[in-house]
């Protein structure tokens, strides 16, 4: 899913500097409206569309792929392992393998989470919209419905109803607004507006996405101009003057056409530009190439799909099973003598390795500077060697025979090994009948061959696993087991966490706290110095304690604002001002220039513009000398700088105040 959600991400990115670089500026209206709503559907629609093979720009790429998988599969799944202590490579494998599908699926989360809040505010804009609509007083014009509404708020359309206050404008400019706006309705703009909704909804982490609206929005407005214009009533200059009149900064809902202040240079510009000449439409024509090109390079191809389709239907529950490809039952090895210790790599072809480590008391016949034959056996069957060791060194070649009867008994466990591929990756990590039958014991009647692997490679033993439940972790299931042996999370660390008050601690709770490295002593410092909020059982906060952790929020960093007054900050406070860099020097700086007791939500304002005690004396250099921070806030969150006070008062525009050079650069933009 993440594959295909960034596709169409980078398909609108694409699409998107394809229209402002070559078709924003031209005067074809209804076919830019064309473009951008065909291209809003083929960014959807093309990343599902297979292409045939010859054509694809990646088929030799993802064909020498697909061997791969099996092999790094099988080299982390049958990493070098003893039956008691635990190898350092497995372990680490399986942390990176966990810590990076934990936050793989904390995206995926966070995507669907993203995908709701806006859906329900896209529905909240329809119902709200449809409540004014059919609730106010309304003057039927033909098939249009004028709905009165009050206030000072700029006059929209949607659907086929007009919402305006006709109190507020002279005739003249409100049957220009009325015929403005049923052009929108004629022309259906609403449905435009709705579909750029919707892709806003699945792709509300663009920020391309958002620009696509925009550009959306902004070219039908082009559009209506246009079609006024046309209209043999209308003169330019009168239009262009009630825009003025009638274009407010209070927007209306998203899902409207509308009069937006912001547009109004562009529109104008817009109206007074040369048409376009139609031989200018060749670039319309280069969209098609490009959309192939996207195709061509990031397309699965037809022949590959139908491939692994049939590798799939063909191999059936071979394929779901058996995944520890990376240690084939016979080639070459070579190994090196460590103390009482053998390191041997595997070897079949330049691409297929894996490592093992054995003690050398586990081999028989094995001998120094001759050649021979030794062995290696386990439950799960036998290895057989053939070379020399010239010292600590040796090589030569092997071969792996399977314990028949061992499989029978794994069946009998309800553990299926297909072949004597999976028998050697349950030699590999020494995988013993009476480990299952104590899994067993313990309750987990269920597990299967791919739970069984990783928890003997980590040694989760039954000492372990009454230690947890000994700790009072008596509902762990065995896929809570892998991480909890992957982090070291121990009956210590459980009784440490329960100490600090998290009496009823879940699984889930202690992976957060150990993947943080935040033990009872980091809880109690954090409890000691933050403003906490939690129940009787000690729980609630541990979201806080994780974000101070990550932030590293610390008892000398709360301490230090205590010194400057802020003695009651809340831990949103406190991570907000993490967040952004907030120090007490920061503070002291704006305290020193005359302004004190400071919020933490305008530090937080102050500070996510970057502006300075610097910065404020600059304003009132320029005569503003009784300024509020939410002002400054304002004015540089606008743009109305300094220099551009400076450059409008060479213009002739001089304020006493600076709301207006805050309300003159919404007007004038850039």
């Amino acid at each position: 899913m993440i594959p295909y959600i960034l596709y169409t991400a980078l398909i609108l990115f694409a699409c998107l500097m394809f229209y402002k670089l070559l078709l924003q500026k031209e005067t074809f209206y209804n076919l830019n409206r064309f473009v951008l709503l065909a291209c809003m559907l083929v960014a959807f629609t093309l990343p599902l569309l297979p292409i045939p093979q010859q054509f694809s720009l990646q088929k030799q790429k993802e064909t020498a792929a697909i061997p791969s998988i099996k092999k790094t599969v099988a080299k982390e799944s049958t990493a070098e392992l003893k039956p008691l202590p635990v190898n350092e490579v497995l372990v680490n494998e399986t942390k990176q393998q966990f810590n990076m599908d934990l936050v793989l699926q904390w995206i995926v989360y966070l995507y669907w989470f993203g995908v709701i809040v806006f859906a329900l505010n896209f529905l909240m804009q329809a119902v709200i919209l449809f409540y004014r609509a059919y609730t106010s007083e309304i003057i039927r014009d033909g098939k249009f419905r004028i709905v009165e509404i009050t206030g000072d708020k700029a006059p929209c359309s949607f659907a086929n109803s007009i919402f305006i206050n006709p109190e507020k404008y002279e005739w003249e400019t409100y049957n220009q607004i009325l015929l403005h706006e049923k052009i929108h309705i004629e022309q259906k703009h609403t449905i435009d507006l709705l579909l750029a909704e919707i892709v806003l909804v699945f792709q509300w982490f663009n920020p391309f996405a958002w620009q696509w609206r925009k550009a959306l929005e902004s070219n039908l407005e082009f559009l209506t101009d246009n079609e006024m214009l046309q209209q043999g009533s209308v003169e330019k200059e009168s239009y262009q003057f009630s825009l003025l009149k009638v274009a407010a900064p209070q927007f209306p809902l998203s899902l409207t056409t509308n009069y937006n202040q912001s547009l109004l240079k562009k529109r104008i510009i817009m109206m007074n530009s040369k048409k376009s000449n139609v031989n200018t439409t060749w670039k319309y024509f280069f969209l098609l190439p490009l959309l192939v090109l996207f195709a061509c390079l990031f397309n699965q191809p037809a022949a590959q799909s139908q491939t692994l389709t049939s590798n799939i239907k063909n191999e059936g529950t071979k394929a779901n099973t058996n995944t520890q490809k990376g240690d084939q039952t016979e080639g070459n090895w070579f190994a090196t003598i460590k103390g009482n210790k053998v390191e041997m790599e595997f070897k079949n072809d330049e691409n297929s390795h894996s490592t093992h480590t054995y003690d050398i008391s586990e081999f028989s016949g094995l001998s120094k500077d001759k050649q021979g034959t030794f062995s290696l056996t386990r439950e799960a069957g036998t290895m057989n060697f053939t070379g020399k060791f010239d010292g600590n060194s040796g090589m030569g070649t092997y071969k792996f025979v399977g314990n028949k009867n061992f499989a029978k008994e794994m069946a009998a466990q309800g553990i299926t090994l297909a072949d004597d591929t999976d028998l050697m990756v349950f030699f590999a990590v020494n995988i013993k009948t009476s480990y299952v039958k104590m899994l067993h014991k313990k309750g987990y009647k269920n597990v299967d061959k791919e739970q069984v692997i990783p928890l003997a490679a980590l040694n989760v033993s039954e000492d372990y696993i009454d230690s947890i439940k000994d700790a009072g972790i008596g509902n762990i299931d065995i896929e809570t087991l892998i991480p909890f042996k992957s982090l070291n999370i121990d009956k210590a660390f459980i009784e440490d966490i329960i100490k600090s008050g998290y009496k009823n601690v879940s699984p889930e709770n202690l992976i957060t706290l150990k993947s943080q490295n935040i033990d009872g002593k980091y809880i109690n410092d954090y409890r000691s110095s933050a403003k906490t909020k939690k129940n009787e059982n000690g729980e609630g906060d541990e979201d806080n304690i994780v974000a101070f952790k990550t932030l590293n929020i610390d008892k000398a960093y709360i301490d230090s604002f205590k010194k400057i007054g802020y003695n009651d900050l809340s831990n949103d406070d406190l991570i907000a001002l993490k967040a952004l860099n907030v120090t007490p020097e920061y503070v002291s700086q704006f305290e020193k220039a005359g302004y004190k007791n400071i919020s933490s939500e305008n530090l937080a304002a102050l500070k996510s513009q970057n502006i300075t005690a610097d910065l404020v004396k600059e304003y009132k250099d320029l005569g503003f000398s009784d300024l509020d921070l939410n002002d400054i806030v304002g004015a540089k969150a606008v743009g109305a700088t300094p220099t551009f006070i400076k450059a409008m008062r060479e213009k002739g525009h001089n304020f006493k105040g600076i709301e207006k050079y805050i309300a003159l650069k919404a007007v004038v933009g850039n």
